[in-house]
């Protein structure tokens, strides 16, 4: 296990429910494209690390095969994530049109973050942005996570062939999402100057943990 890291014990829509200055803690947040590894790094951070708390985000998508609730995501319907919505506790939801519907991803105000502890997560670029522009800059730290094209379909066409009801088509709706939302312009314009590259596990969580240390 790693040592603790300086610790001594589609569409996008942002809201949030908390006053900025009520987090002492850092929030880092993990993303990229598809198949980039990033649930992966994620899972591995936490678990060398419990001393950073994970935010669980919530989907309206189906449950895919390997996957558990409340470890990756909440798995939700529309309905829920609706009466949440009622309730003010939304902070923020993108929607994604894929071929097989709508799906929704979202953060719920649930007793997940709090104000004294580190926390990391994973979103989307717009979703750090919201973030990043509520918490401020030097609270929100963005984990970028970089993979070559040709490896991330493979891994995607990997990962589809063992869904019940494989769906190329997809697979290639990602891909062209992922080339717009993570264009070249809106990465500059979010500030994201420092990709990690996810060719090696093991290389790619060091890099990542160093990183981590010029914050905590």
């Amino acid at each position: 296990m790693s040592p603790p890291l300086g610790v001594d014990t589609g569409s996008e829509t942002v809201v949030f429910a908390w006053e900025g200055d009520e987090l002492k803690g850092r929030i880092f947040i993990v993303m990229g494209k598809s198949a980039t590894g990033k649930d992966t790094i994620y899972a591995r951070l936490l678990r060398d690390h419990p001393e950073i708390s994970p935010v669980i985000p919530y989907t309206t998508r189906p449950i895919r095969e390997g996957e558990r609730d409340g470890e990756e995501y909440h798995f939700v319907d529309e309905e829920t994530m609706r009466s949440l919505e009622g309730e003010g506790r939304v902070i923020e939801s993108r929607c994604y049109h894929t071929v097989r519907g709508d799906w929704y991803y979202f953060t719920v105000d649930d007793d997940q973050l709090t104000g004294e502890e580190n926390h990391i997560m994973i979103t989307t670029l717009e979703g750090y942005e919201g973030v990043r522009d509520y918490f401020g800059k030097d609270k929100v730290i963005p984990i970028y996570i970089e993979v070559d094209d040709m490896v991330r379909i493979e891994r995607a066409l990997n990962r589809e062939r063992k869904e019940k009801k494989p769906c190329v088509a997809e697979v290639c709706r990602r891909f062209l999402a992922d080339e717009q939302d993570f264009s070249e312009e809106k990465l500059v314009s979010a500030g994201i100057d420092h990709a990690i590259v996810n060719d090696d596990l093991e290389k790619a969580l060091a890099n990542i943990e160093q990183m981590m240390l010029q914050y905590l």
